[in-house]
């Protein structure tokens, strides 16, 4: 009896649980959200707010505790735009949790705060899981905003609503509503060899191979996607495809879409200008990625990154 992972939906019943900033468990209330939902949690006892300078997360050091809540009254020295403040949602005790802009720069934080990006809470584990998801509902919200302060038809200043979920065109009405970027990533697989397929960015760690990944076109269906990635990327040209997992990626408002491809073609022709290098590697090779990166000198992607997820389902697939 043949054994493909393209006809099951081993070794985890729903793997985007496993990455990292997919841990968000708060009500978001999305259907009773209206005009005074963020002034109603402000006033609410208990609410918690999570403040941003720029792109990063400002947390509360005090030599030992990292705290990215915040009460509305620690938020003064901090200078909040509290008209750009955005509803997250609700924890399950009832408590609101909010996000705001902050006036004051990064570099002129004191030293009780402590500015990160996601990258660095994620891999060096600086919040729990729950509000690693928080902070990515957040950072894409605060961004989007941010970005989007003005109207793109008319060019008059757009104002916010709904706790940060729509903005209109002050002058022509114009609506937006906030933007989710997908992004496919896959694992090609050649089934017949046990191989994968990795590729190497310039931008990389040193010795960190990872899989292939690509911007989502408009009118393109997630297996177009990856094949058309895939090939223009590495040359290999693709059949089967499966989805297998998802992740939010608030860097600053993607979606990655994990799948694996099955490899039609086995001869790399990579593009030069986006990998530095693209090779096959087995399942031996991939483990020590995994595992034991300073064996061999080559690395997987953190745990929690989607791309680690792909490789060590892969390997596991069959044990």
């Amino acid at each position: 009896m043949s054994h493909s992972l393209f006809d099951s939906d081993v070794p985890h019943p729903e793997p985007s649980n496993l990455t990292a900033f997919a841990a968000n468990d708060l009500n978001r209330d999305s259907e009773h959200r209206d005009e005074r939902s963020v002034e109603k949690a402000l006033a609410k006892d208990g609410t918690h707010i999570f403040a941003f300078a720029g792109d990063k997360l400002v947390l509360k050091h005090d030599g030992q505790v990292l705290d990215p809540l915040f009460a509305r009254y620690e938020l003064q020295e901090l200078q909040p735009d509290w008209d750009e403040t955005v509803l997250l949602g609700y924890r399950k005790s009832g408590e609101p949790r909010l996000a705001v802009p902050v006036g004051i720069g990064v570099d002129d934080l004191t030293s009780q705060y402590k500015p990160s990006d996601g990258r660095t809470l994620f891999r060096e584990m600086l919040i729990d899981e729950v509000l690693l998801g928080e902070f990515a509902q957040a950072a894409s919200l605060i961004r989007w905003n941010g970005d989007n302060r003005f109207c793109g038809r008319c060019g008059a200043a757009m104002e916010i609503h709904i706790g940060g979920y729509k903005r209109v065109c002050a002058a022509c009405e114009h609506m937006i509503f906030p933007r989710t970027d997908p992004v496919v990533i896959m694992l090609t697989i050649d089934e017949s060899r046990d191989l994968c397929l990795l590729g190497r960015s310039p931008h990389f760690a040193p010795g960190m191979y990872s899989c292939l990944a690509g911007f989502l076109e408009p009118g393109e269906t997630i297996e177009n996607a990856v094949r058309r990635e895939t090939l223009e990327e590495s040359g290999i040209r693709t059949g089967r495809i499966r989805y297998h997992a998802s992740q939010p990626w608030p860097m600053p408002h993607s979606l990655m879409i994990g799948c694996y491809a099955e490899a039609k073609s086995t001869e790399i022709s990579r593009d030069e200008t986006e990998l530095e290098d693209c090779r096959w590697f087995t399942r031996e090779e991939t483990i020590e990625m995994l595992e034991r990166p300073s064996a061999t000198g080559k690395a997987s992607p953190p745990k929690g990154a989607i791309a680690h997820r792909l490789m060590r389902d892969w390997v596991e697939w069959k044990r």
